[in-house]
């Protein structure tokens, strides 16, 4: 099993923070709430520090947990946890992804995510404004 971490990162104006994932990469064109693999002994919010500042360059702050999911990506078996995070500061520059959006949180289904992150999805387009 694979723990990988990802952020809902949301922004003043409350909204949250997509990536594409880059072609070339596995799920390549589909897009995520950006974050990466746990390291042995890192925590899911270092692990969302260190990857942020890594692949955009931006700083933020997780303050959350907000939830984990199970997904087998054939035989690969990904634990996926998120936390809520703030955006602390930085200009978003891209390295594993090739788009990026500020997204309303009811604008979210109108994206094609990654299978592990549509639990996500739903569980925030189902939290209204």
């Amino acid at each position: 099993m694979i723990e990988v971490a990802a952020a809902i990162i949301e922004n003043e104006q409350g909204q949250l923070l997509i990536a594409r994932r880059k072609k070339g990469k596995s799920q390549e064109g589909l897009w995520e709430f950006p974050g990466g693999k746990i390291e042995k002994g890192e925590s899911p919010e270092a692990c969302l520090r260190r990857e942020l500042l890594e692949e955009m360059q931006i700083v933020i702050r997780p303050y959350a947990y907000f939830g984990t999911n199970d997904h087998h990506y054939g035989a690969t078996h990904i634990r996926l946890i998120a936390y809520r995070a703030h955006y602390i500061s930085g200009v978003v520059t891209l390295v594993d992804h090739d788009d990026y959006r500020w997204v309303e949180r009811e604008a979210l289904r109108e994206y094609t995510f990654a299978p592990a992150d549509v639990k996500f999805v739903e569980m925030l387009a189902g939290e209204g404004p």
